[in-house]
């Protein structure tokens, strides 16, 4: 039993209680049935599951502590009828409440079924076990409505949840490794909005030169992770979404100790561009981050949003729209670094000055511009053919004269253009710098961010 134990139910398998998880203090719930449980709710909520679980949420949300819950819901407890339909309403709407003033994390560790499964949607982070699935409509539902037989992990598994939705931040073997899981992202998080996130001892120079670097060619991929480790505290990056939109990383690491969000294109998938999923991704990573007080660290390197017909048709500038406002509202520091491309409108919405960012340096040999410097020419001549060496020499005089971080520092646009080996020393000094930056809000309710 935790600290202290609220109402425990075991009709559906329901527990709720303050306890301790990873040294820290969390509400803690439970909705599944143990191993050994011969009641046949298979963790279905009904009036009395309910009554505790929003209990447990609403005091951790008084108390200001994270809430941890671990899930294994077969849907609504039918014995109950249309009161079992209210109950797990209640606690969604609990959820709501608690949303952006504590941390809220879910382990899935089975089948998690119908409405109750919008559960896990609200969660800031969601972590599978192997043997979870979660559908609003199960495969029953599926075959009825379109004749396609599909399995429950072939329409929500953990493969699924952790590639195409994007609703697994990540996968685990089982209970206990996914809880391992959640408490190292907690122990990145303050308890709640009030609070700032956990300073924790490191042992790695903050003046060491930073030996990563980018291919000279601009086309070539490489891992963005290698310069997250080299400019971050070594071995503090611990990656969220690995699976999903691959074309972004999000993570958290240390800088000094202190925990940073960060935010990377990731050229070694689709060139670093964004699409809608990466789009959402780091949008969301960004919102989170902001709710509770975790400095943002950007580093950009993308030639730009994904073209496509199916893209645009899908809402691509509804979607981008959505990393441009959670940037642009975010009111934690945050230190951009640039690495080497940053074109259009995917460097613009990856947090740089126009954003907001406080503080934006450059690599020497990026390229800043509204495009590559190929593509202007043959925008500028539209269809004029020039001779090759007449056309390469236009493109070499634009590249020198519009595509260098010198023109955006000089109106600028970029605070500096630092060498590569000093990127650990410059963040970690401007972190410093920014460490009292205090918001300020609006008077409003709240925004009405693109969906």
């Amino acid at each position: 039993m935790g600290l202290l134990a609220l109402g425990t139910a075991r009709l559906g398998g329901a527990q709720a209680e303050i306890r301790e998880m990873g040294g820290q203090k969390v509400g803690w719930f439970r909705l599944a049935d143990e191993p050994d449980d011969e009641a046949d709710g298979r963790g279905a909520i009904g009036p009395d599951e309910a009554d505790s679980v929003a209990r447990l949420i609403h005091l951790a949300t008084d108390t200001g502590v994270p809430i941890v819950g671990v899930l294994a819901i077969s849907g609504t407890d039918v014995r109950h009828g249309v009161a079992s339909l209210v109950a797990w309403g209640r606690i969604a709407s609990a959820l709501v409440d608690a949303s952006g003033v504590v941390p809220i994390a879910i382990a899935v560790i089975g089948p998690c079924a119908a409405g109750p499964s919008l559960l896990i949607g609200i969660a800031d982070v969601v972590v599978f076990t192997d043997e979870a699935t979660a559908f609003v409509s199960g495969p029953a539902a599926v075959m009825g409505m379109t004749g396609e037989e599909i399995s429950p992990f072939d329409l929500g598994g953990a493969g699924i949840h952790s590639t195409e939705s994007g609703i697994a931040a990540l996968v685990a073997g089982d209970e206990v490794s996914a809880l391992d899981a959640i408490s190292i992202v907690l122990a990145h998080l303050p308890a709640n909005n009030h609070e700032l996130p956990p300073w924790a001892m490191h042992h790695d120079p903050l003046d060491r030169d930073c030996e990563a670097r980018v291919p000279d060619s601009p086309n070539a991929g490489y891992d963005v992770r290698r310069v997250i480790d080299e400019v971050c505290d070594r071995a503090s990056w611990f990656e969220l979404w690995p699976r999903h939109a691959a074309n972004a990383v999000v993570g958290f690491a240390r800088v000094d100790g202190y925990p940073v969000g960060v935010v990377a294109n990731q050229p070694a998938w689709l060139a670093g561009t964004l699409d809608i999923e990466a789009s959402t991704k780091a949008a969301r990573f960004v919102q989170l981050c902001d709710a509770f007080n975790v400095p943002m660290l950007t580093f950009v390197d993308t030639p730009g949003f994904q073209p496509g017909k199916d893209l645009e048709w899908r809402g691509m500038i509804r979607h981008g729209a959505k990393l441009v406002h959670a940037y642009a509202a975010a009111t934690v520091p945050r230190v951009c670094v640039i690495l080497r491309k940053a074109y259009g409108g995917a460097y613009i919405v990856m947090d740089s000055r126009g954003m907001g960012s406080d503080f934006v340096v450059s690599w020497p040999q990026a390229e800043i511009a509204v495009m590559g410097a190929a593509g202007a020419i043959g925008l500028l001549y539209g269809r004029r053919e020039l001779p090759a060496d007449e056309f390469q020499a236009l493109v070499d005089g634009y590249q020198a004269d519009y595509c260098t971080p010198r023109v955006a520092s000089e109106r600028g646009y970029v605070d500096a253009v630092i060498e590569p080996t000093e990127t650990r020393r410059v963040v970690v000094g401007a972190f410093e710098a920014l460490r009292s930056k205090r918001e300020h809000l609006p008077k409003r309710r709240h925004a009405n961010p693109p969906q």
